[in-house]
């Protein structure tokens, strides 16, 4: 008989704004119909780095920062799995934020989607890279990942979702999970996650955010019109919501993998070429 894994309990703080997060992915992955041996999710350091506990699916708790590049290599070992990168605020923009850079730039076919609250929650309540300047005594601009990536002109799907408007998370987290299946690569889905221990900040995003998916005229398939809509709003102190950017680029395994050869996940390590090959590459290095 077959043993799976069962899903445990979160051990969130009630109210958390992870709970939306992880709501919203388990709904997703099933409406999607996508198999739990399917599913690989490399998860961060911090309150959100447990969610890969909380569904079924193989998981992965990456080093600190190292989501990004862990997922990367995930699917580049096996294209076929539906791989999902997962933290926070100061795992993916703070330690991990040059792999953030790297990773919009390569575009490989991953979702990842990052819990911004503002704070590090898991250590007490510091200010983090997007912690609103006041907060703590934080005498630093917020960062603004979304205009980060669109800056960058390898990204391909930049959205931003509020756990305090479930539907519209639903609609963003699917469409960025149906974005990279359909090998057009990354998918980057931040998320207003607050921490209601910290940094509650229910109230003010309730009255800030604002959704970019009825802006009439918006066109999210022009990036230059993108990032001047994102500064005005920036400017009036909005936060904006919804699919913000989708372009057209061809996912980074479509352009490194081999067609030639079998992926790494599908080698047959019992193959004496493969034997012999990798003795040679070992002994490469003592020479």
């Amino acid at each position: 008989m077959t043993e799976t894994f069962t899903p445990g309990r979160p051990i969130w703080c009630a109210g958390c704004g992870d709970f939306g997060v992880l709501e919203a992915l388990v709904s997703a992955l099933d409406a999607l119909q996508v198999p739990a041996q399917d599913r690989m999710i490399i998860a961060g350091i911090g309150c959100s780095g447990s969610l890969q506990n909380y569904l079924s699916c193989y998981g992965y708790h990456a080093l600190h920062g190292r989501v990004l590049p862990t997922a990367t290599g995930a699917k580049l070992a096996n294209p076929d799995l539906t791989v999902i990168g997962v933290g926070g605020d100061g795992d993916g923009y703070a330690i991990g934020g040059g792999h953030l850079v790297h990773a919009f730039k390569r575009n490989p076919g991953v979702t990842y989607i990052v819990m911004n609250n503002g704070t590090y929650g898991l250590t007490k309540g510091q200010a983090s890279p997007t912690s609103a300047t006041g907060y703590q005594n934080n005498i630093e601009e917020d960062l603004d990942p979304v205009m980060l990536g669109l800056s960058i002109p390898g990204s391909t799907f930049l959205a931003r979702g509020y756990s305090g408007h479930p539907a519209q998370l639903l609609q963003l987290t699917r469409a960025a999970l149906e974005h990279s299946a359909q090998g057009r690569g990354m998918a980057y889905l931040e998320v207003l996650s607050p921490c209601v221990t910290y940094n509650d900040t229910y109230r003010e995003w309730r009255t800030s955010v604002y959704d970019m998916d009825n802006d009439d005229g918006y066109d999210p398939g022009d990036r230059a019109a993108a990032f001047g809509r994102m500064t005005e709003l920036r400017e009036q102190g909005r936060l904006p919501l919804g699919l913000i950017y989708q372009g057209e680029r061809p996912a980074l395994e479509s352009l490194a993998l081999n067609p030639e050869f079998a992926v790494p996940a599908q080698q047959d390590l019992q193959d004496p070429n493969l034997i012999d090959r990798y003795r040679e590459a070992m002994q490469s290095f003592i020479r």
